[in-house]
């Protein structure tokens, strides 16, 4: 159910992950943004995440954070993945996830929208904790001088060493990349 925000006039949509039992890739999206210091600046970071896989599907650099920063890392998400009836995209309730552009592009690919609870960091602890290991074995390692080298080596990071190489105890100490083949590899075998 859908509700209105009286202190803002903004659409508020329930937390649908809570209760979501995972047992595929691709029934539940999960998005944050976070910044990334530069030696002279700040820029941010978006991520989409898939949530079973961990697997990074969608990301974006930028200098704001205007509306275009996480749309670019949903519309990224939406380039590498197919759609499934039920998906589920959840975030914070922050201005550029509650957009009528975000929410309208989410809608327009039959997404259902999930919110995190007002005040309730724990709801999309996955996401932040994704942050915290991005920061750590990256972010924190390195003294990016501009955006483009941030953008460049960040992204190598994401796609190369956290997607392709990173194990996971919760994935049977696998990759996200991996962990995804041998999901489909299985089901193939299955039919």
């Amino acid at each position: 159910m859908v509700t209105t925000d009286s202190n803002h006039g903004r659409q508020v949509y329930p937390n649908l992950a809570r209760q979501m039992v995972l047992t595929d890739v691709d029934p539940l999206w999960r998005a944050d943004i976070t910044y990334i210091r530069l030696r002279e600046e700040f820029v941010f970071l978006a991520v989409v995440l898939d949530a079973y896989s961990r697997r990074v599907i969608g990301w974006a650099l930028d200098r704001t954070l205007e509306d275009e920063l996480t749309l670019n890392a949903l519309r990224m998400a939406f380039s590498r993945r197919i759609v499934a009836p039920g998906l589920v995209h959840h975030s914070d309730r922050g201005s550029q996830y509650a957009s009528g552009d975000y929410t309208g592009l989410l809608k327009e690919h039959g997404v259902q929208i999930s919110m995190s609870r007002k005040g309730n960091p724990w709801d999309n602890a996955a996401c932040e904790s994704f942050m915290k290991t991005l920061k750590y074995e990256e972010v924190h390692r390195n003294e990016y001088r501009d955006l483009d080298e941030a953008r460049s080596e960040i992204g190598t990071f994401l796609e190369k060493a956290y997607n392709q190489k990173r194990l996971h105890s919760a994935l049977g100490y696998l990759p996200p990349a991996e962990f995804e083949d041998k999901i489909r590899a299985t089901a193939g075998a299955a039919s």
